[in-house]
């Protein structure tokens, strides 16, 4: 185990730069959903079924968004694509808050559809910034950073609501956004080898398999104008995912499942605390279970070796089933500890394979895609859990999202052998 590789990551000015603004951009995102809910509730007095209308509709518009996003970035580059971002953060939160609350899903998501792609953009820079070798420890220390914003972020929602409005909440989130996507404007991360910032700005780490883009393909992605913007980019989906084989699927397999996992998490922790009349000790067991996932990241970033995010998620899922049986804030807590533990090295594992998978400049969109299926799986988690909860109790809940994650886990475990069979064995003999 080699803990220095953080002091030399850390001693690194831009890599230090960046890895604090991804923290400081992400706490917006992490208090808006709190905030969101505090405001269908409290201020337009509707349920938190209507509340979570909302979130998915948030939710929806970052899945469609990310590879989009990832996708511009690739072409134009990072200061071009984040304008329309910027733009939207302000327009968007700064009206939402007035709207009906029909009008105000419309709003969630063109949010999300532009929302800044913070968790991508900076996973492709921590790409080309530090050495292959490095980015375990880099990618660990990310997740490591987004584990604390999100021990901040609700909180800071929380405190918003209560001590200003949710209103007002509401757009100083869209102006924090904006402002998050202005610094990384400003920093300029590099998201391909050759440009300035990048650990090796010679290195050609392209596959001979892959196509370079055409003239006509770079020359289309320069002017940008909305819904022909977008339809040019689905319209090409299919020559542009070249890239995308069983062996990434599997990979992108994984961070649904840990999205899967930790919104189902959620939803069961409070279902757990509620049975036992302790809803308001949450908090305390939010911190135990966040601050596990920054220890097993710490570990997992300084191991010698990388492990397959698969297995790391098949653990996690197993792990996560004995808090469904939990009776109390304590044993909660520790139940929460081993699955924790497991959190980030998934989040870490599954982006470092991302970067090792793909070629360089189609990275962007696979750290997009990538976001997007950790997008999707935390939609789906919460109202899975939350279904075997209404049904069975807490425990059914924390049982559906381990197994479901574990099954998606094995599926991709065994789908990449028999890639690898089929590589080594092509003719069937």
């Amino acid at each position: 185990m080699n803990f220095a590789g953080y002091r030399e990551l850390l001693s690194m000015a831009p890599v230090r730069r960046l890895l604090l603004v991804a923290m400081l951009a992400r706490i917006p995102h992490a208090a808006a959903g709190v905030l969101v809910t505090l405001h269908v509730v409290d201020t337009m007095g509707l349920g938190y079924g209507a509340a979570g209308g909302v979130a998915a509709a948030v939710t929806v518009g970052i899945a469609l968004g990310a590879p989009w996003r990832g996708r511009r970035v690739d072409l134009v580059g990072l200061r071009r694509a984040l304008i329309p971002s910027v733009i939207s953060e302000v327009v968007v939160w700064s009206v939402a808050p007035f709207l009906s609350y029909q009008l105000l899903l419309v709003a969630a998501v063109i949010g999300g559809l532009f929302s800044v792609p913070i968790f991508s953009v900076v996973r492709q820079a921590l790409g080309v910034m530090v050495p292959p070798a490095k980015r375990r420890t880099a990618y660990a220390l990310d997740a490591v950073g987004a584990e604390l914003t999100f021990m901040v972020g609700p909180a800071a929602g929380v405190m918003l609501a209560t001590t200003l409005h949710s209103v007002a909440g509401l757009i100083l989130i869209g102006a924090a956004s904006a402002v998050a996507g202005l610094l990384l404007m400003w920093f300029n991360p590099p998201t391909r080898s050759g440009q300035p910032g990048s650990y090796q700005q010679d290195v050609n780490d392209e596959v001979a398999s892959m196509e370079e883009l055409s003239p006509a393909e770079a020359a289309g992605s320069q002017s940008f104008a909305g819904a022909n913007a977008l339809g040019r980019f689905w319209g090409r989906t299919r020559g542009n995912l070249a890239w995308l084989n069983v062996t990434v699927i599997a990979v992108l397999g994984a961070s649904l499942g840990a999205g899967l996992v930790l919104s189902g998490t959620d939803v069961g922790i409070v279902a757990v605390l509620r049975h036992s009349g302790q809803i308001s000790e949450m908090g305390m067991v939010l911190v135990v279970w966040c601050a596990a996932s920054v220890v097993g990241g710490l570990i997992y970033g300084a191991w010698s070796r990388s492990v397959n995010p698969l297995w790391l998620l098949a653990a996690m899922a197993v792990l996560t089933i004995p808090m469904g049986f939990a009776t109390d804030t304590w044993t909660l807590a520790m139940y929460s500890i081993p699955p924790g533990l497991l959190c980030a090295p998934v989040l870490s594992s599954s982006a470092e394979r991302i970067a090792e998978l793909v070629a360089e400049k189609r990275r962007g969109e696979a750290m997009g895609w990538y976001g997007s299926s950790l997008t999707l799986g935390s939609a789906i988690g919460a109202p899975f859990g939350g279904m075997m909860i209404d049904a069975v109790g807490p425990w059914g809940g924390f049982t559906m999202i381990g197994v479901l994650a574990a099954v998606l886990a094995f599926a991709g475990l065994l789908a990449q052998t028999v890639r690898r069979r089929s590589v080594r064995n092509p003719a069937g003999v």
